[in-house]
């Protein structure tokens, strides 16, 4: 925490001095400008916090200005008590969350602690893009207590992922995480596998058994595809959210729970409910502190930190890169399948490729580049003689394309030999661009 800097926006001195002095005892680095243009300048720092009395501009236009930049830090405002539609606002441009005015001095130092844990390396989670982090932030929050979640979003978004990020910072980390996919388990046997069963309460029960509350008891229960639950099981699920005690099947012996219910559902709840397919009392019982994953398409700073984190987790010992090719394929394809279906294309180019490089014909993906220009380099530092040589390559693309992949054509056009040409392409392969790809037949 102590490594941390902060940035105050705050163009009242007296009001900036005790967030300071505050902000200093907690052991933060902090820094202070007064105007908003004037911290747009400044030196990106960890956290900014943004206050929405700015003289210069309004705190959203700041926000998104801040994220236009993508310094890469978090951006978070400070609004009065009666700007709850500016505080939202905000958040859609890129705020990661929002402080309202008066607050304690905990309570700015608790925010900044949970901003601090989304800059940790998350097991099995990535989070680069603002909404990301935003949905992770309600999610710490939402570990802090103990009320019922309810996650939405669509198939393949990380929801069971996400539900293991609010029991691990929750203080039932040490206990059971037990998740069952409602969709997955044939009706007639649901309530048995949830609630447990005793000897002879139905064919075939040759034994008592505990169920996943029993199982979980202590720490959390993930209910996944909720949504497919029948009426006759949300309505004992209900019971058990309202009791907190269940009893087995064939039995009246309660048994007391103490556990945290998190629901999931790729299912608009509030739209079953207007059917008559969903329980309208069970629906308010799980939707005390509602998460929603967006799909991958509306995140797409995290589709490629999210591949790279598949290719370490499947590749061999050889080590393996994205073609410039692969990069641009994977930015622009939709994700209709979200993070599922980007493991499973990561898998499989990873079987598929030739060499070092994972180009986008190892992708396989079923819809073809709308585009065939080469993006930025990947390289660590991007500089004066990358951009050069990116825009050669360019150059050079552009005039291939020109000429229909006519070598000769293309080297007078470019005023070089065919022999240096043929060095030129050999470099951009060594890139990892794809020419063949990019081009088609004409490469």
């Amino acid at each position: 925490m102590k490594n941390m800097e902060i940035l105050l926006v705050e163009p009242n001195e007296t009001v900036a001095l005790p967030v300071i002095d505050v902000l200093k005892d907690a052991g933060y680095k902090v820094r202070h400008a007064r105007t908003g243009r004037s911290a747009l300048l400044n030196e990106p720092a960890a956290v900014t916090l943004v206050s929405s009395s700015l003289s210069d501009m309004g705190i959203r236009e700041w926000v998104a200005c801040h994220q236009k930049q993508r310094h890469g830090g978090v951006a978070i405002a400070i609004v009065e008590q009666d700007e709850g539609i500016l505080a939202a606002e905000t958040m859609k441009a890129g705020a990661t969350d929002y402080l309202l005015r008066p607050f304690e001095s905990k309570q700015l130092v608790n925010l900044l602690r949970r901003v601090e844990a989304l800059g940790k390396p998350m097991a099995n989670i990535v989070a680069e893009s603002w909404r990301s982090k935003q949905v992770l932030q309600l999610a710490h929050r939402a570990a802090c207590t103990s009320a019922s979640v309810l996650i939405t979003g669509e198939s393949g978004t990380g929801k069971e992922v996400l539900a293991r990020y609010v029991h691990e910072h929750s203080s039932r980390t040490d206990e059971a995480f037990v998740a069952v996919n409602c969709a997955a388990i044939p009706e007639s046997m649901l309530e048995a596998v949830l609630f447990g069963h005793v000897k002879g309460a139905f064919t075939g029960a040759l034994q008592s058994q505990s169920g996943k509350f029993e199982e979980a008891n202590g720490g959390t229960i993930l209910l996944d595809e909720i949504g497919e639950m029948s009426p006759a099981v949300q309505a004992k699920l209900l019971r058990v959210l309202q009791e907190r005690e269940v009893e087995r099947v064939g039995s009246h012996k309660t048994i007391k729970l103490d556990i945290r219910v998190i629901a999931a559902t790729n299912k608009d709840l509030r739209e079953e409910v207007q059917k008559g397919n969903f329980r309208e009392d069970l629906y308010y019982r799980l939707d005390v502190l509602p998460l929603h994953w967006p799909p991958l398409r509306e995140r797409s700073e995290d589709i490629l930190p999210i591949s790279h984190f598949f290719i370490g987790k499947y590749q061999d010992s050889t080590q393996c890169r994205l073609s410039a090719d692969a990069i641009s394929a994977l930015s622009q394809y939709q994700w209709p399948g979200n993070i599922r279906e980007l493991e499973n294309v990561i898998q499989r180019a990873l079987v598929m490729r030739h060499g070092d490089y994972i180009t986008a014909q190892d992708l396989m993906l079923p819809v073809a580049l709308n585009s065939v220009n080469i993006p930025m380099m990947q390289t660590e530092r991007f500089g004066h003689v990358e951009a050069k040589k990116h825009a050669e390559f360019q150059f050079i693309l552009d005039k291939l394309r020109q000429f229909g992949g006519n070598r000769t054509k293309t080297a007078d056009a470019l005023g070089v030999s065919t022999r240096a040409l043929r060095y030129k392409l050999a470099a951009m392969r060594e890139q990892g661009i794809d020419l063949q790809s990019l081009l088609g037949s004409a490469a």
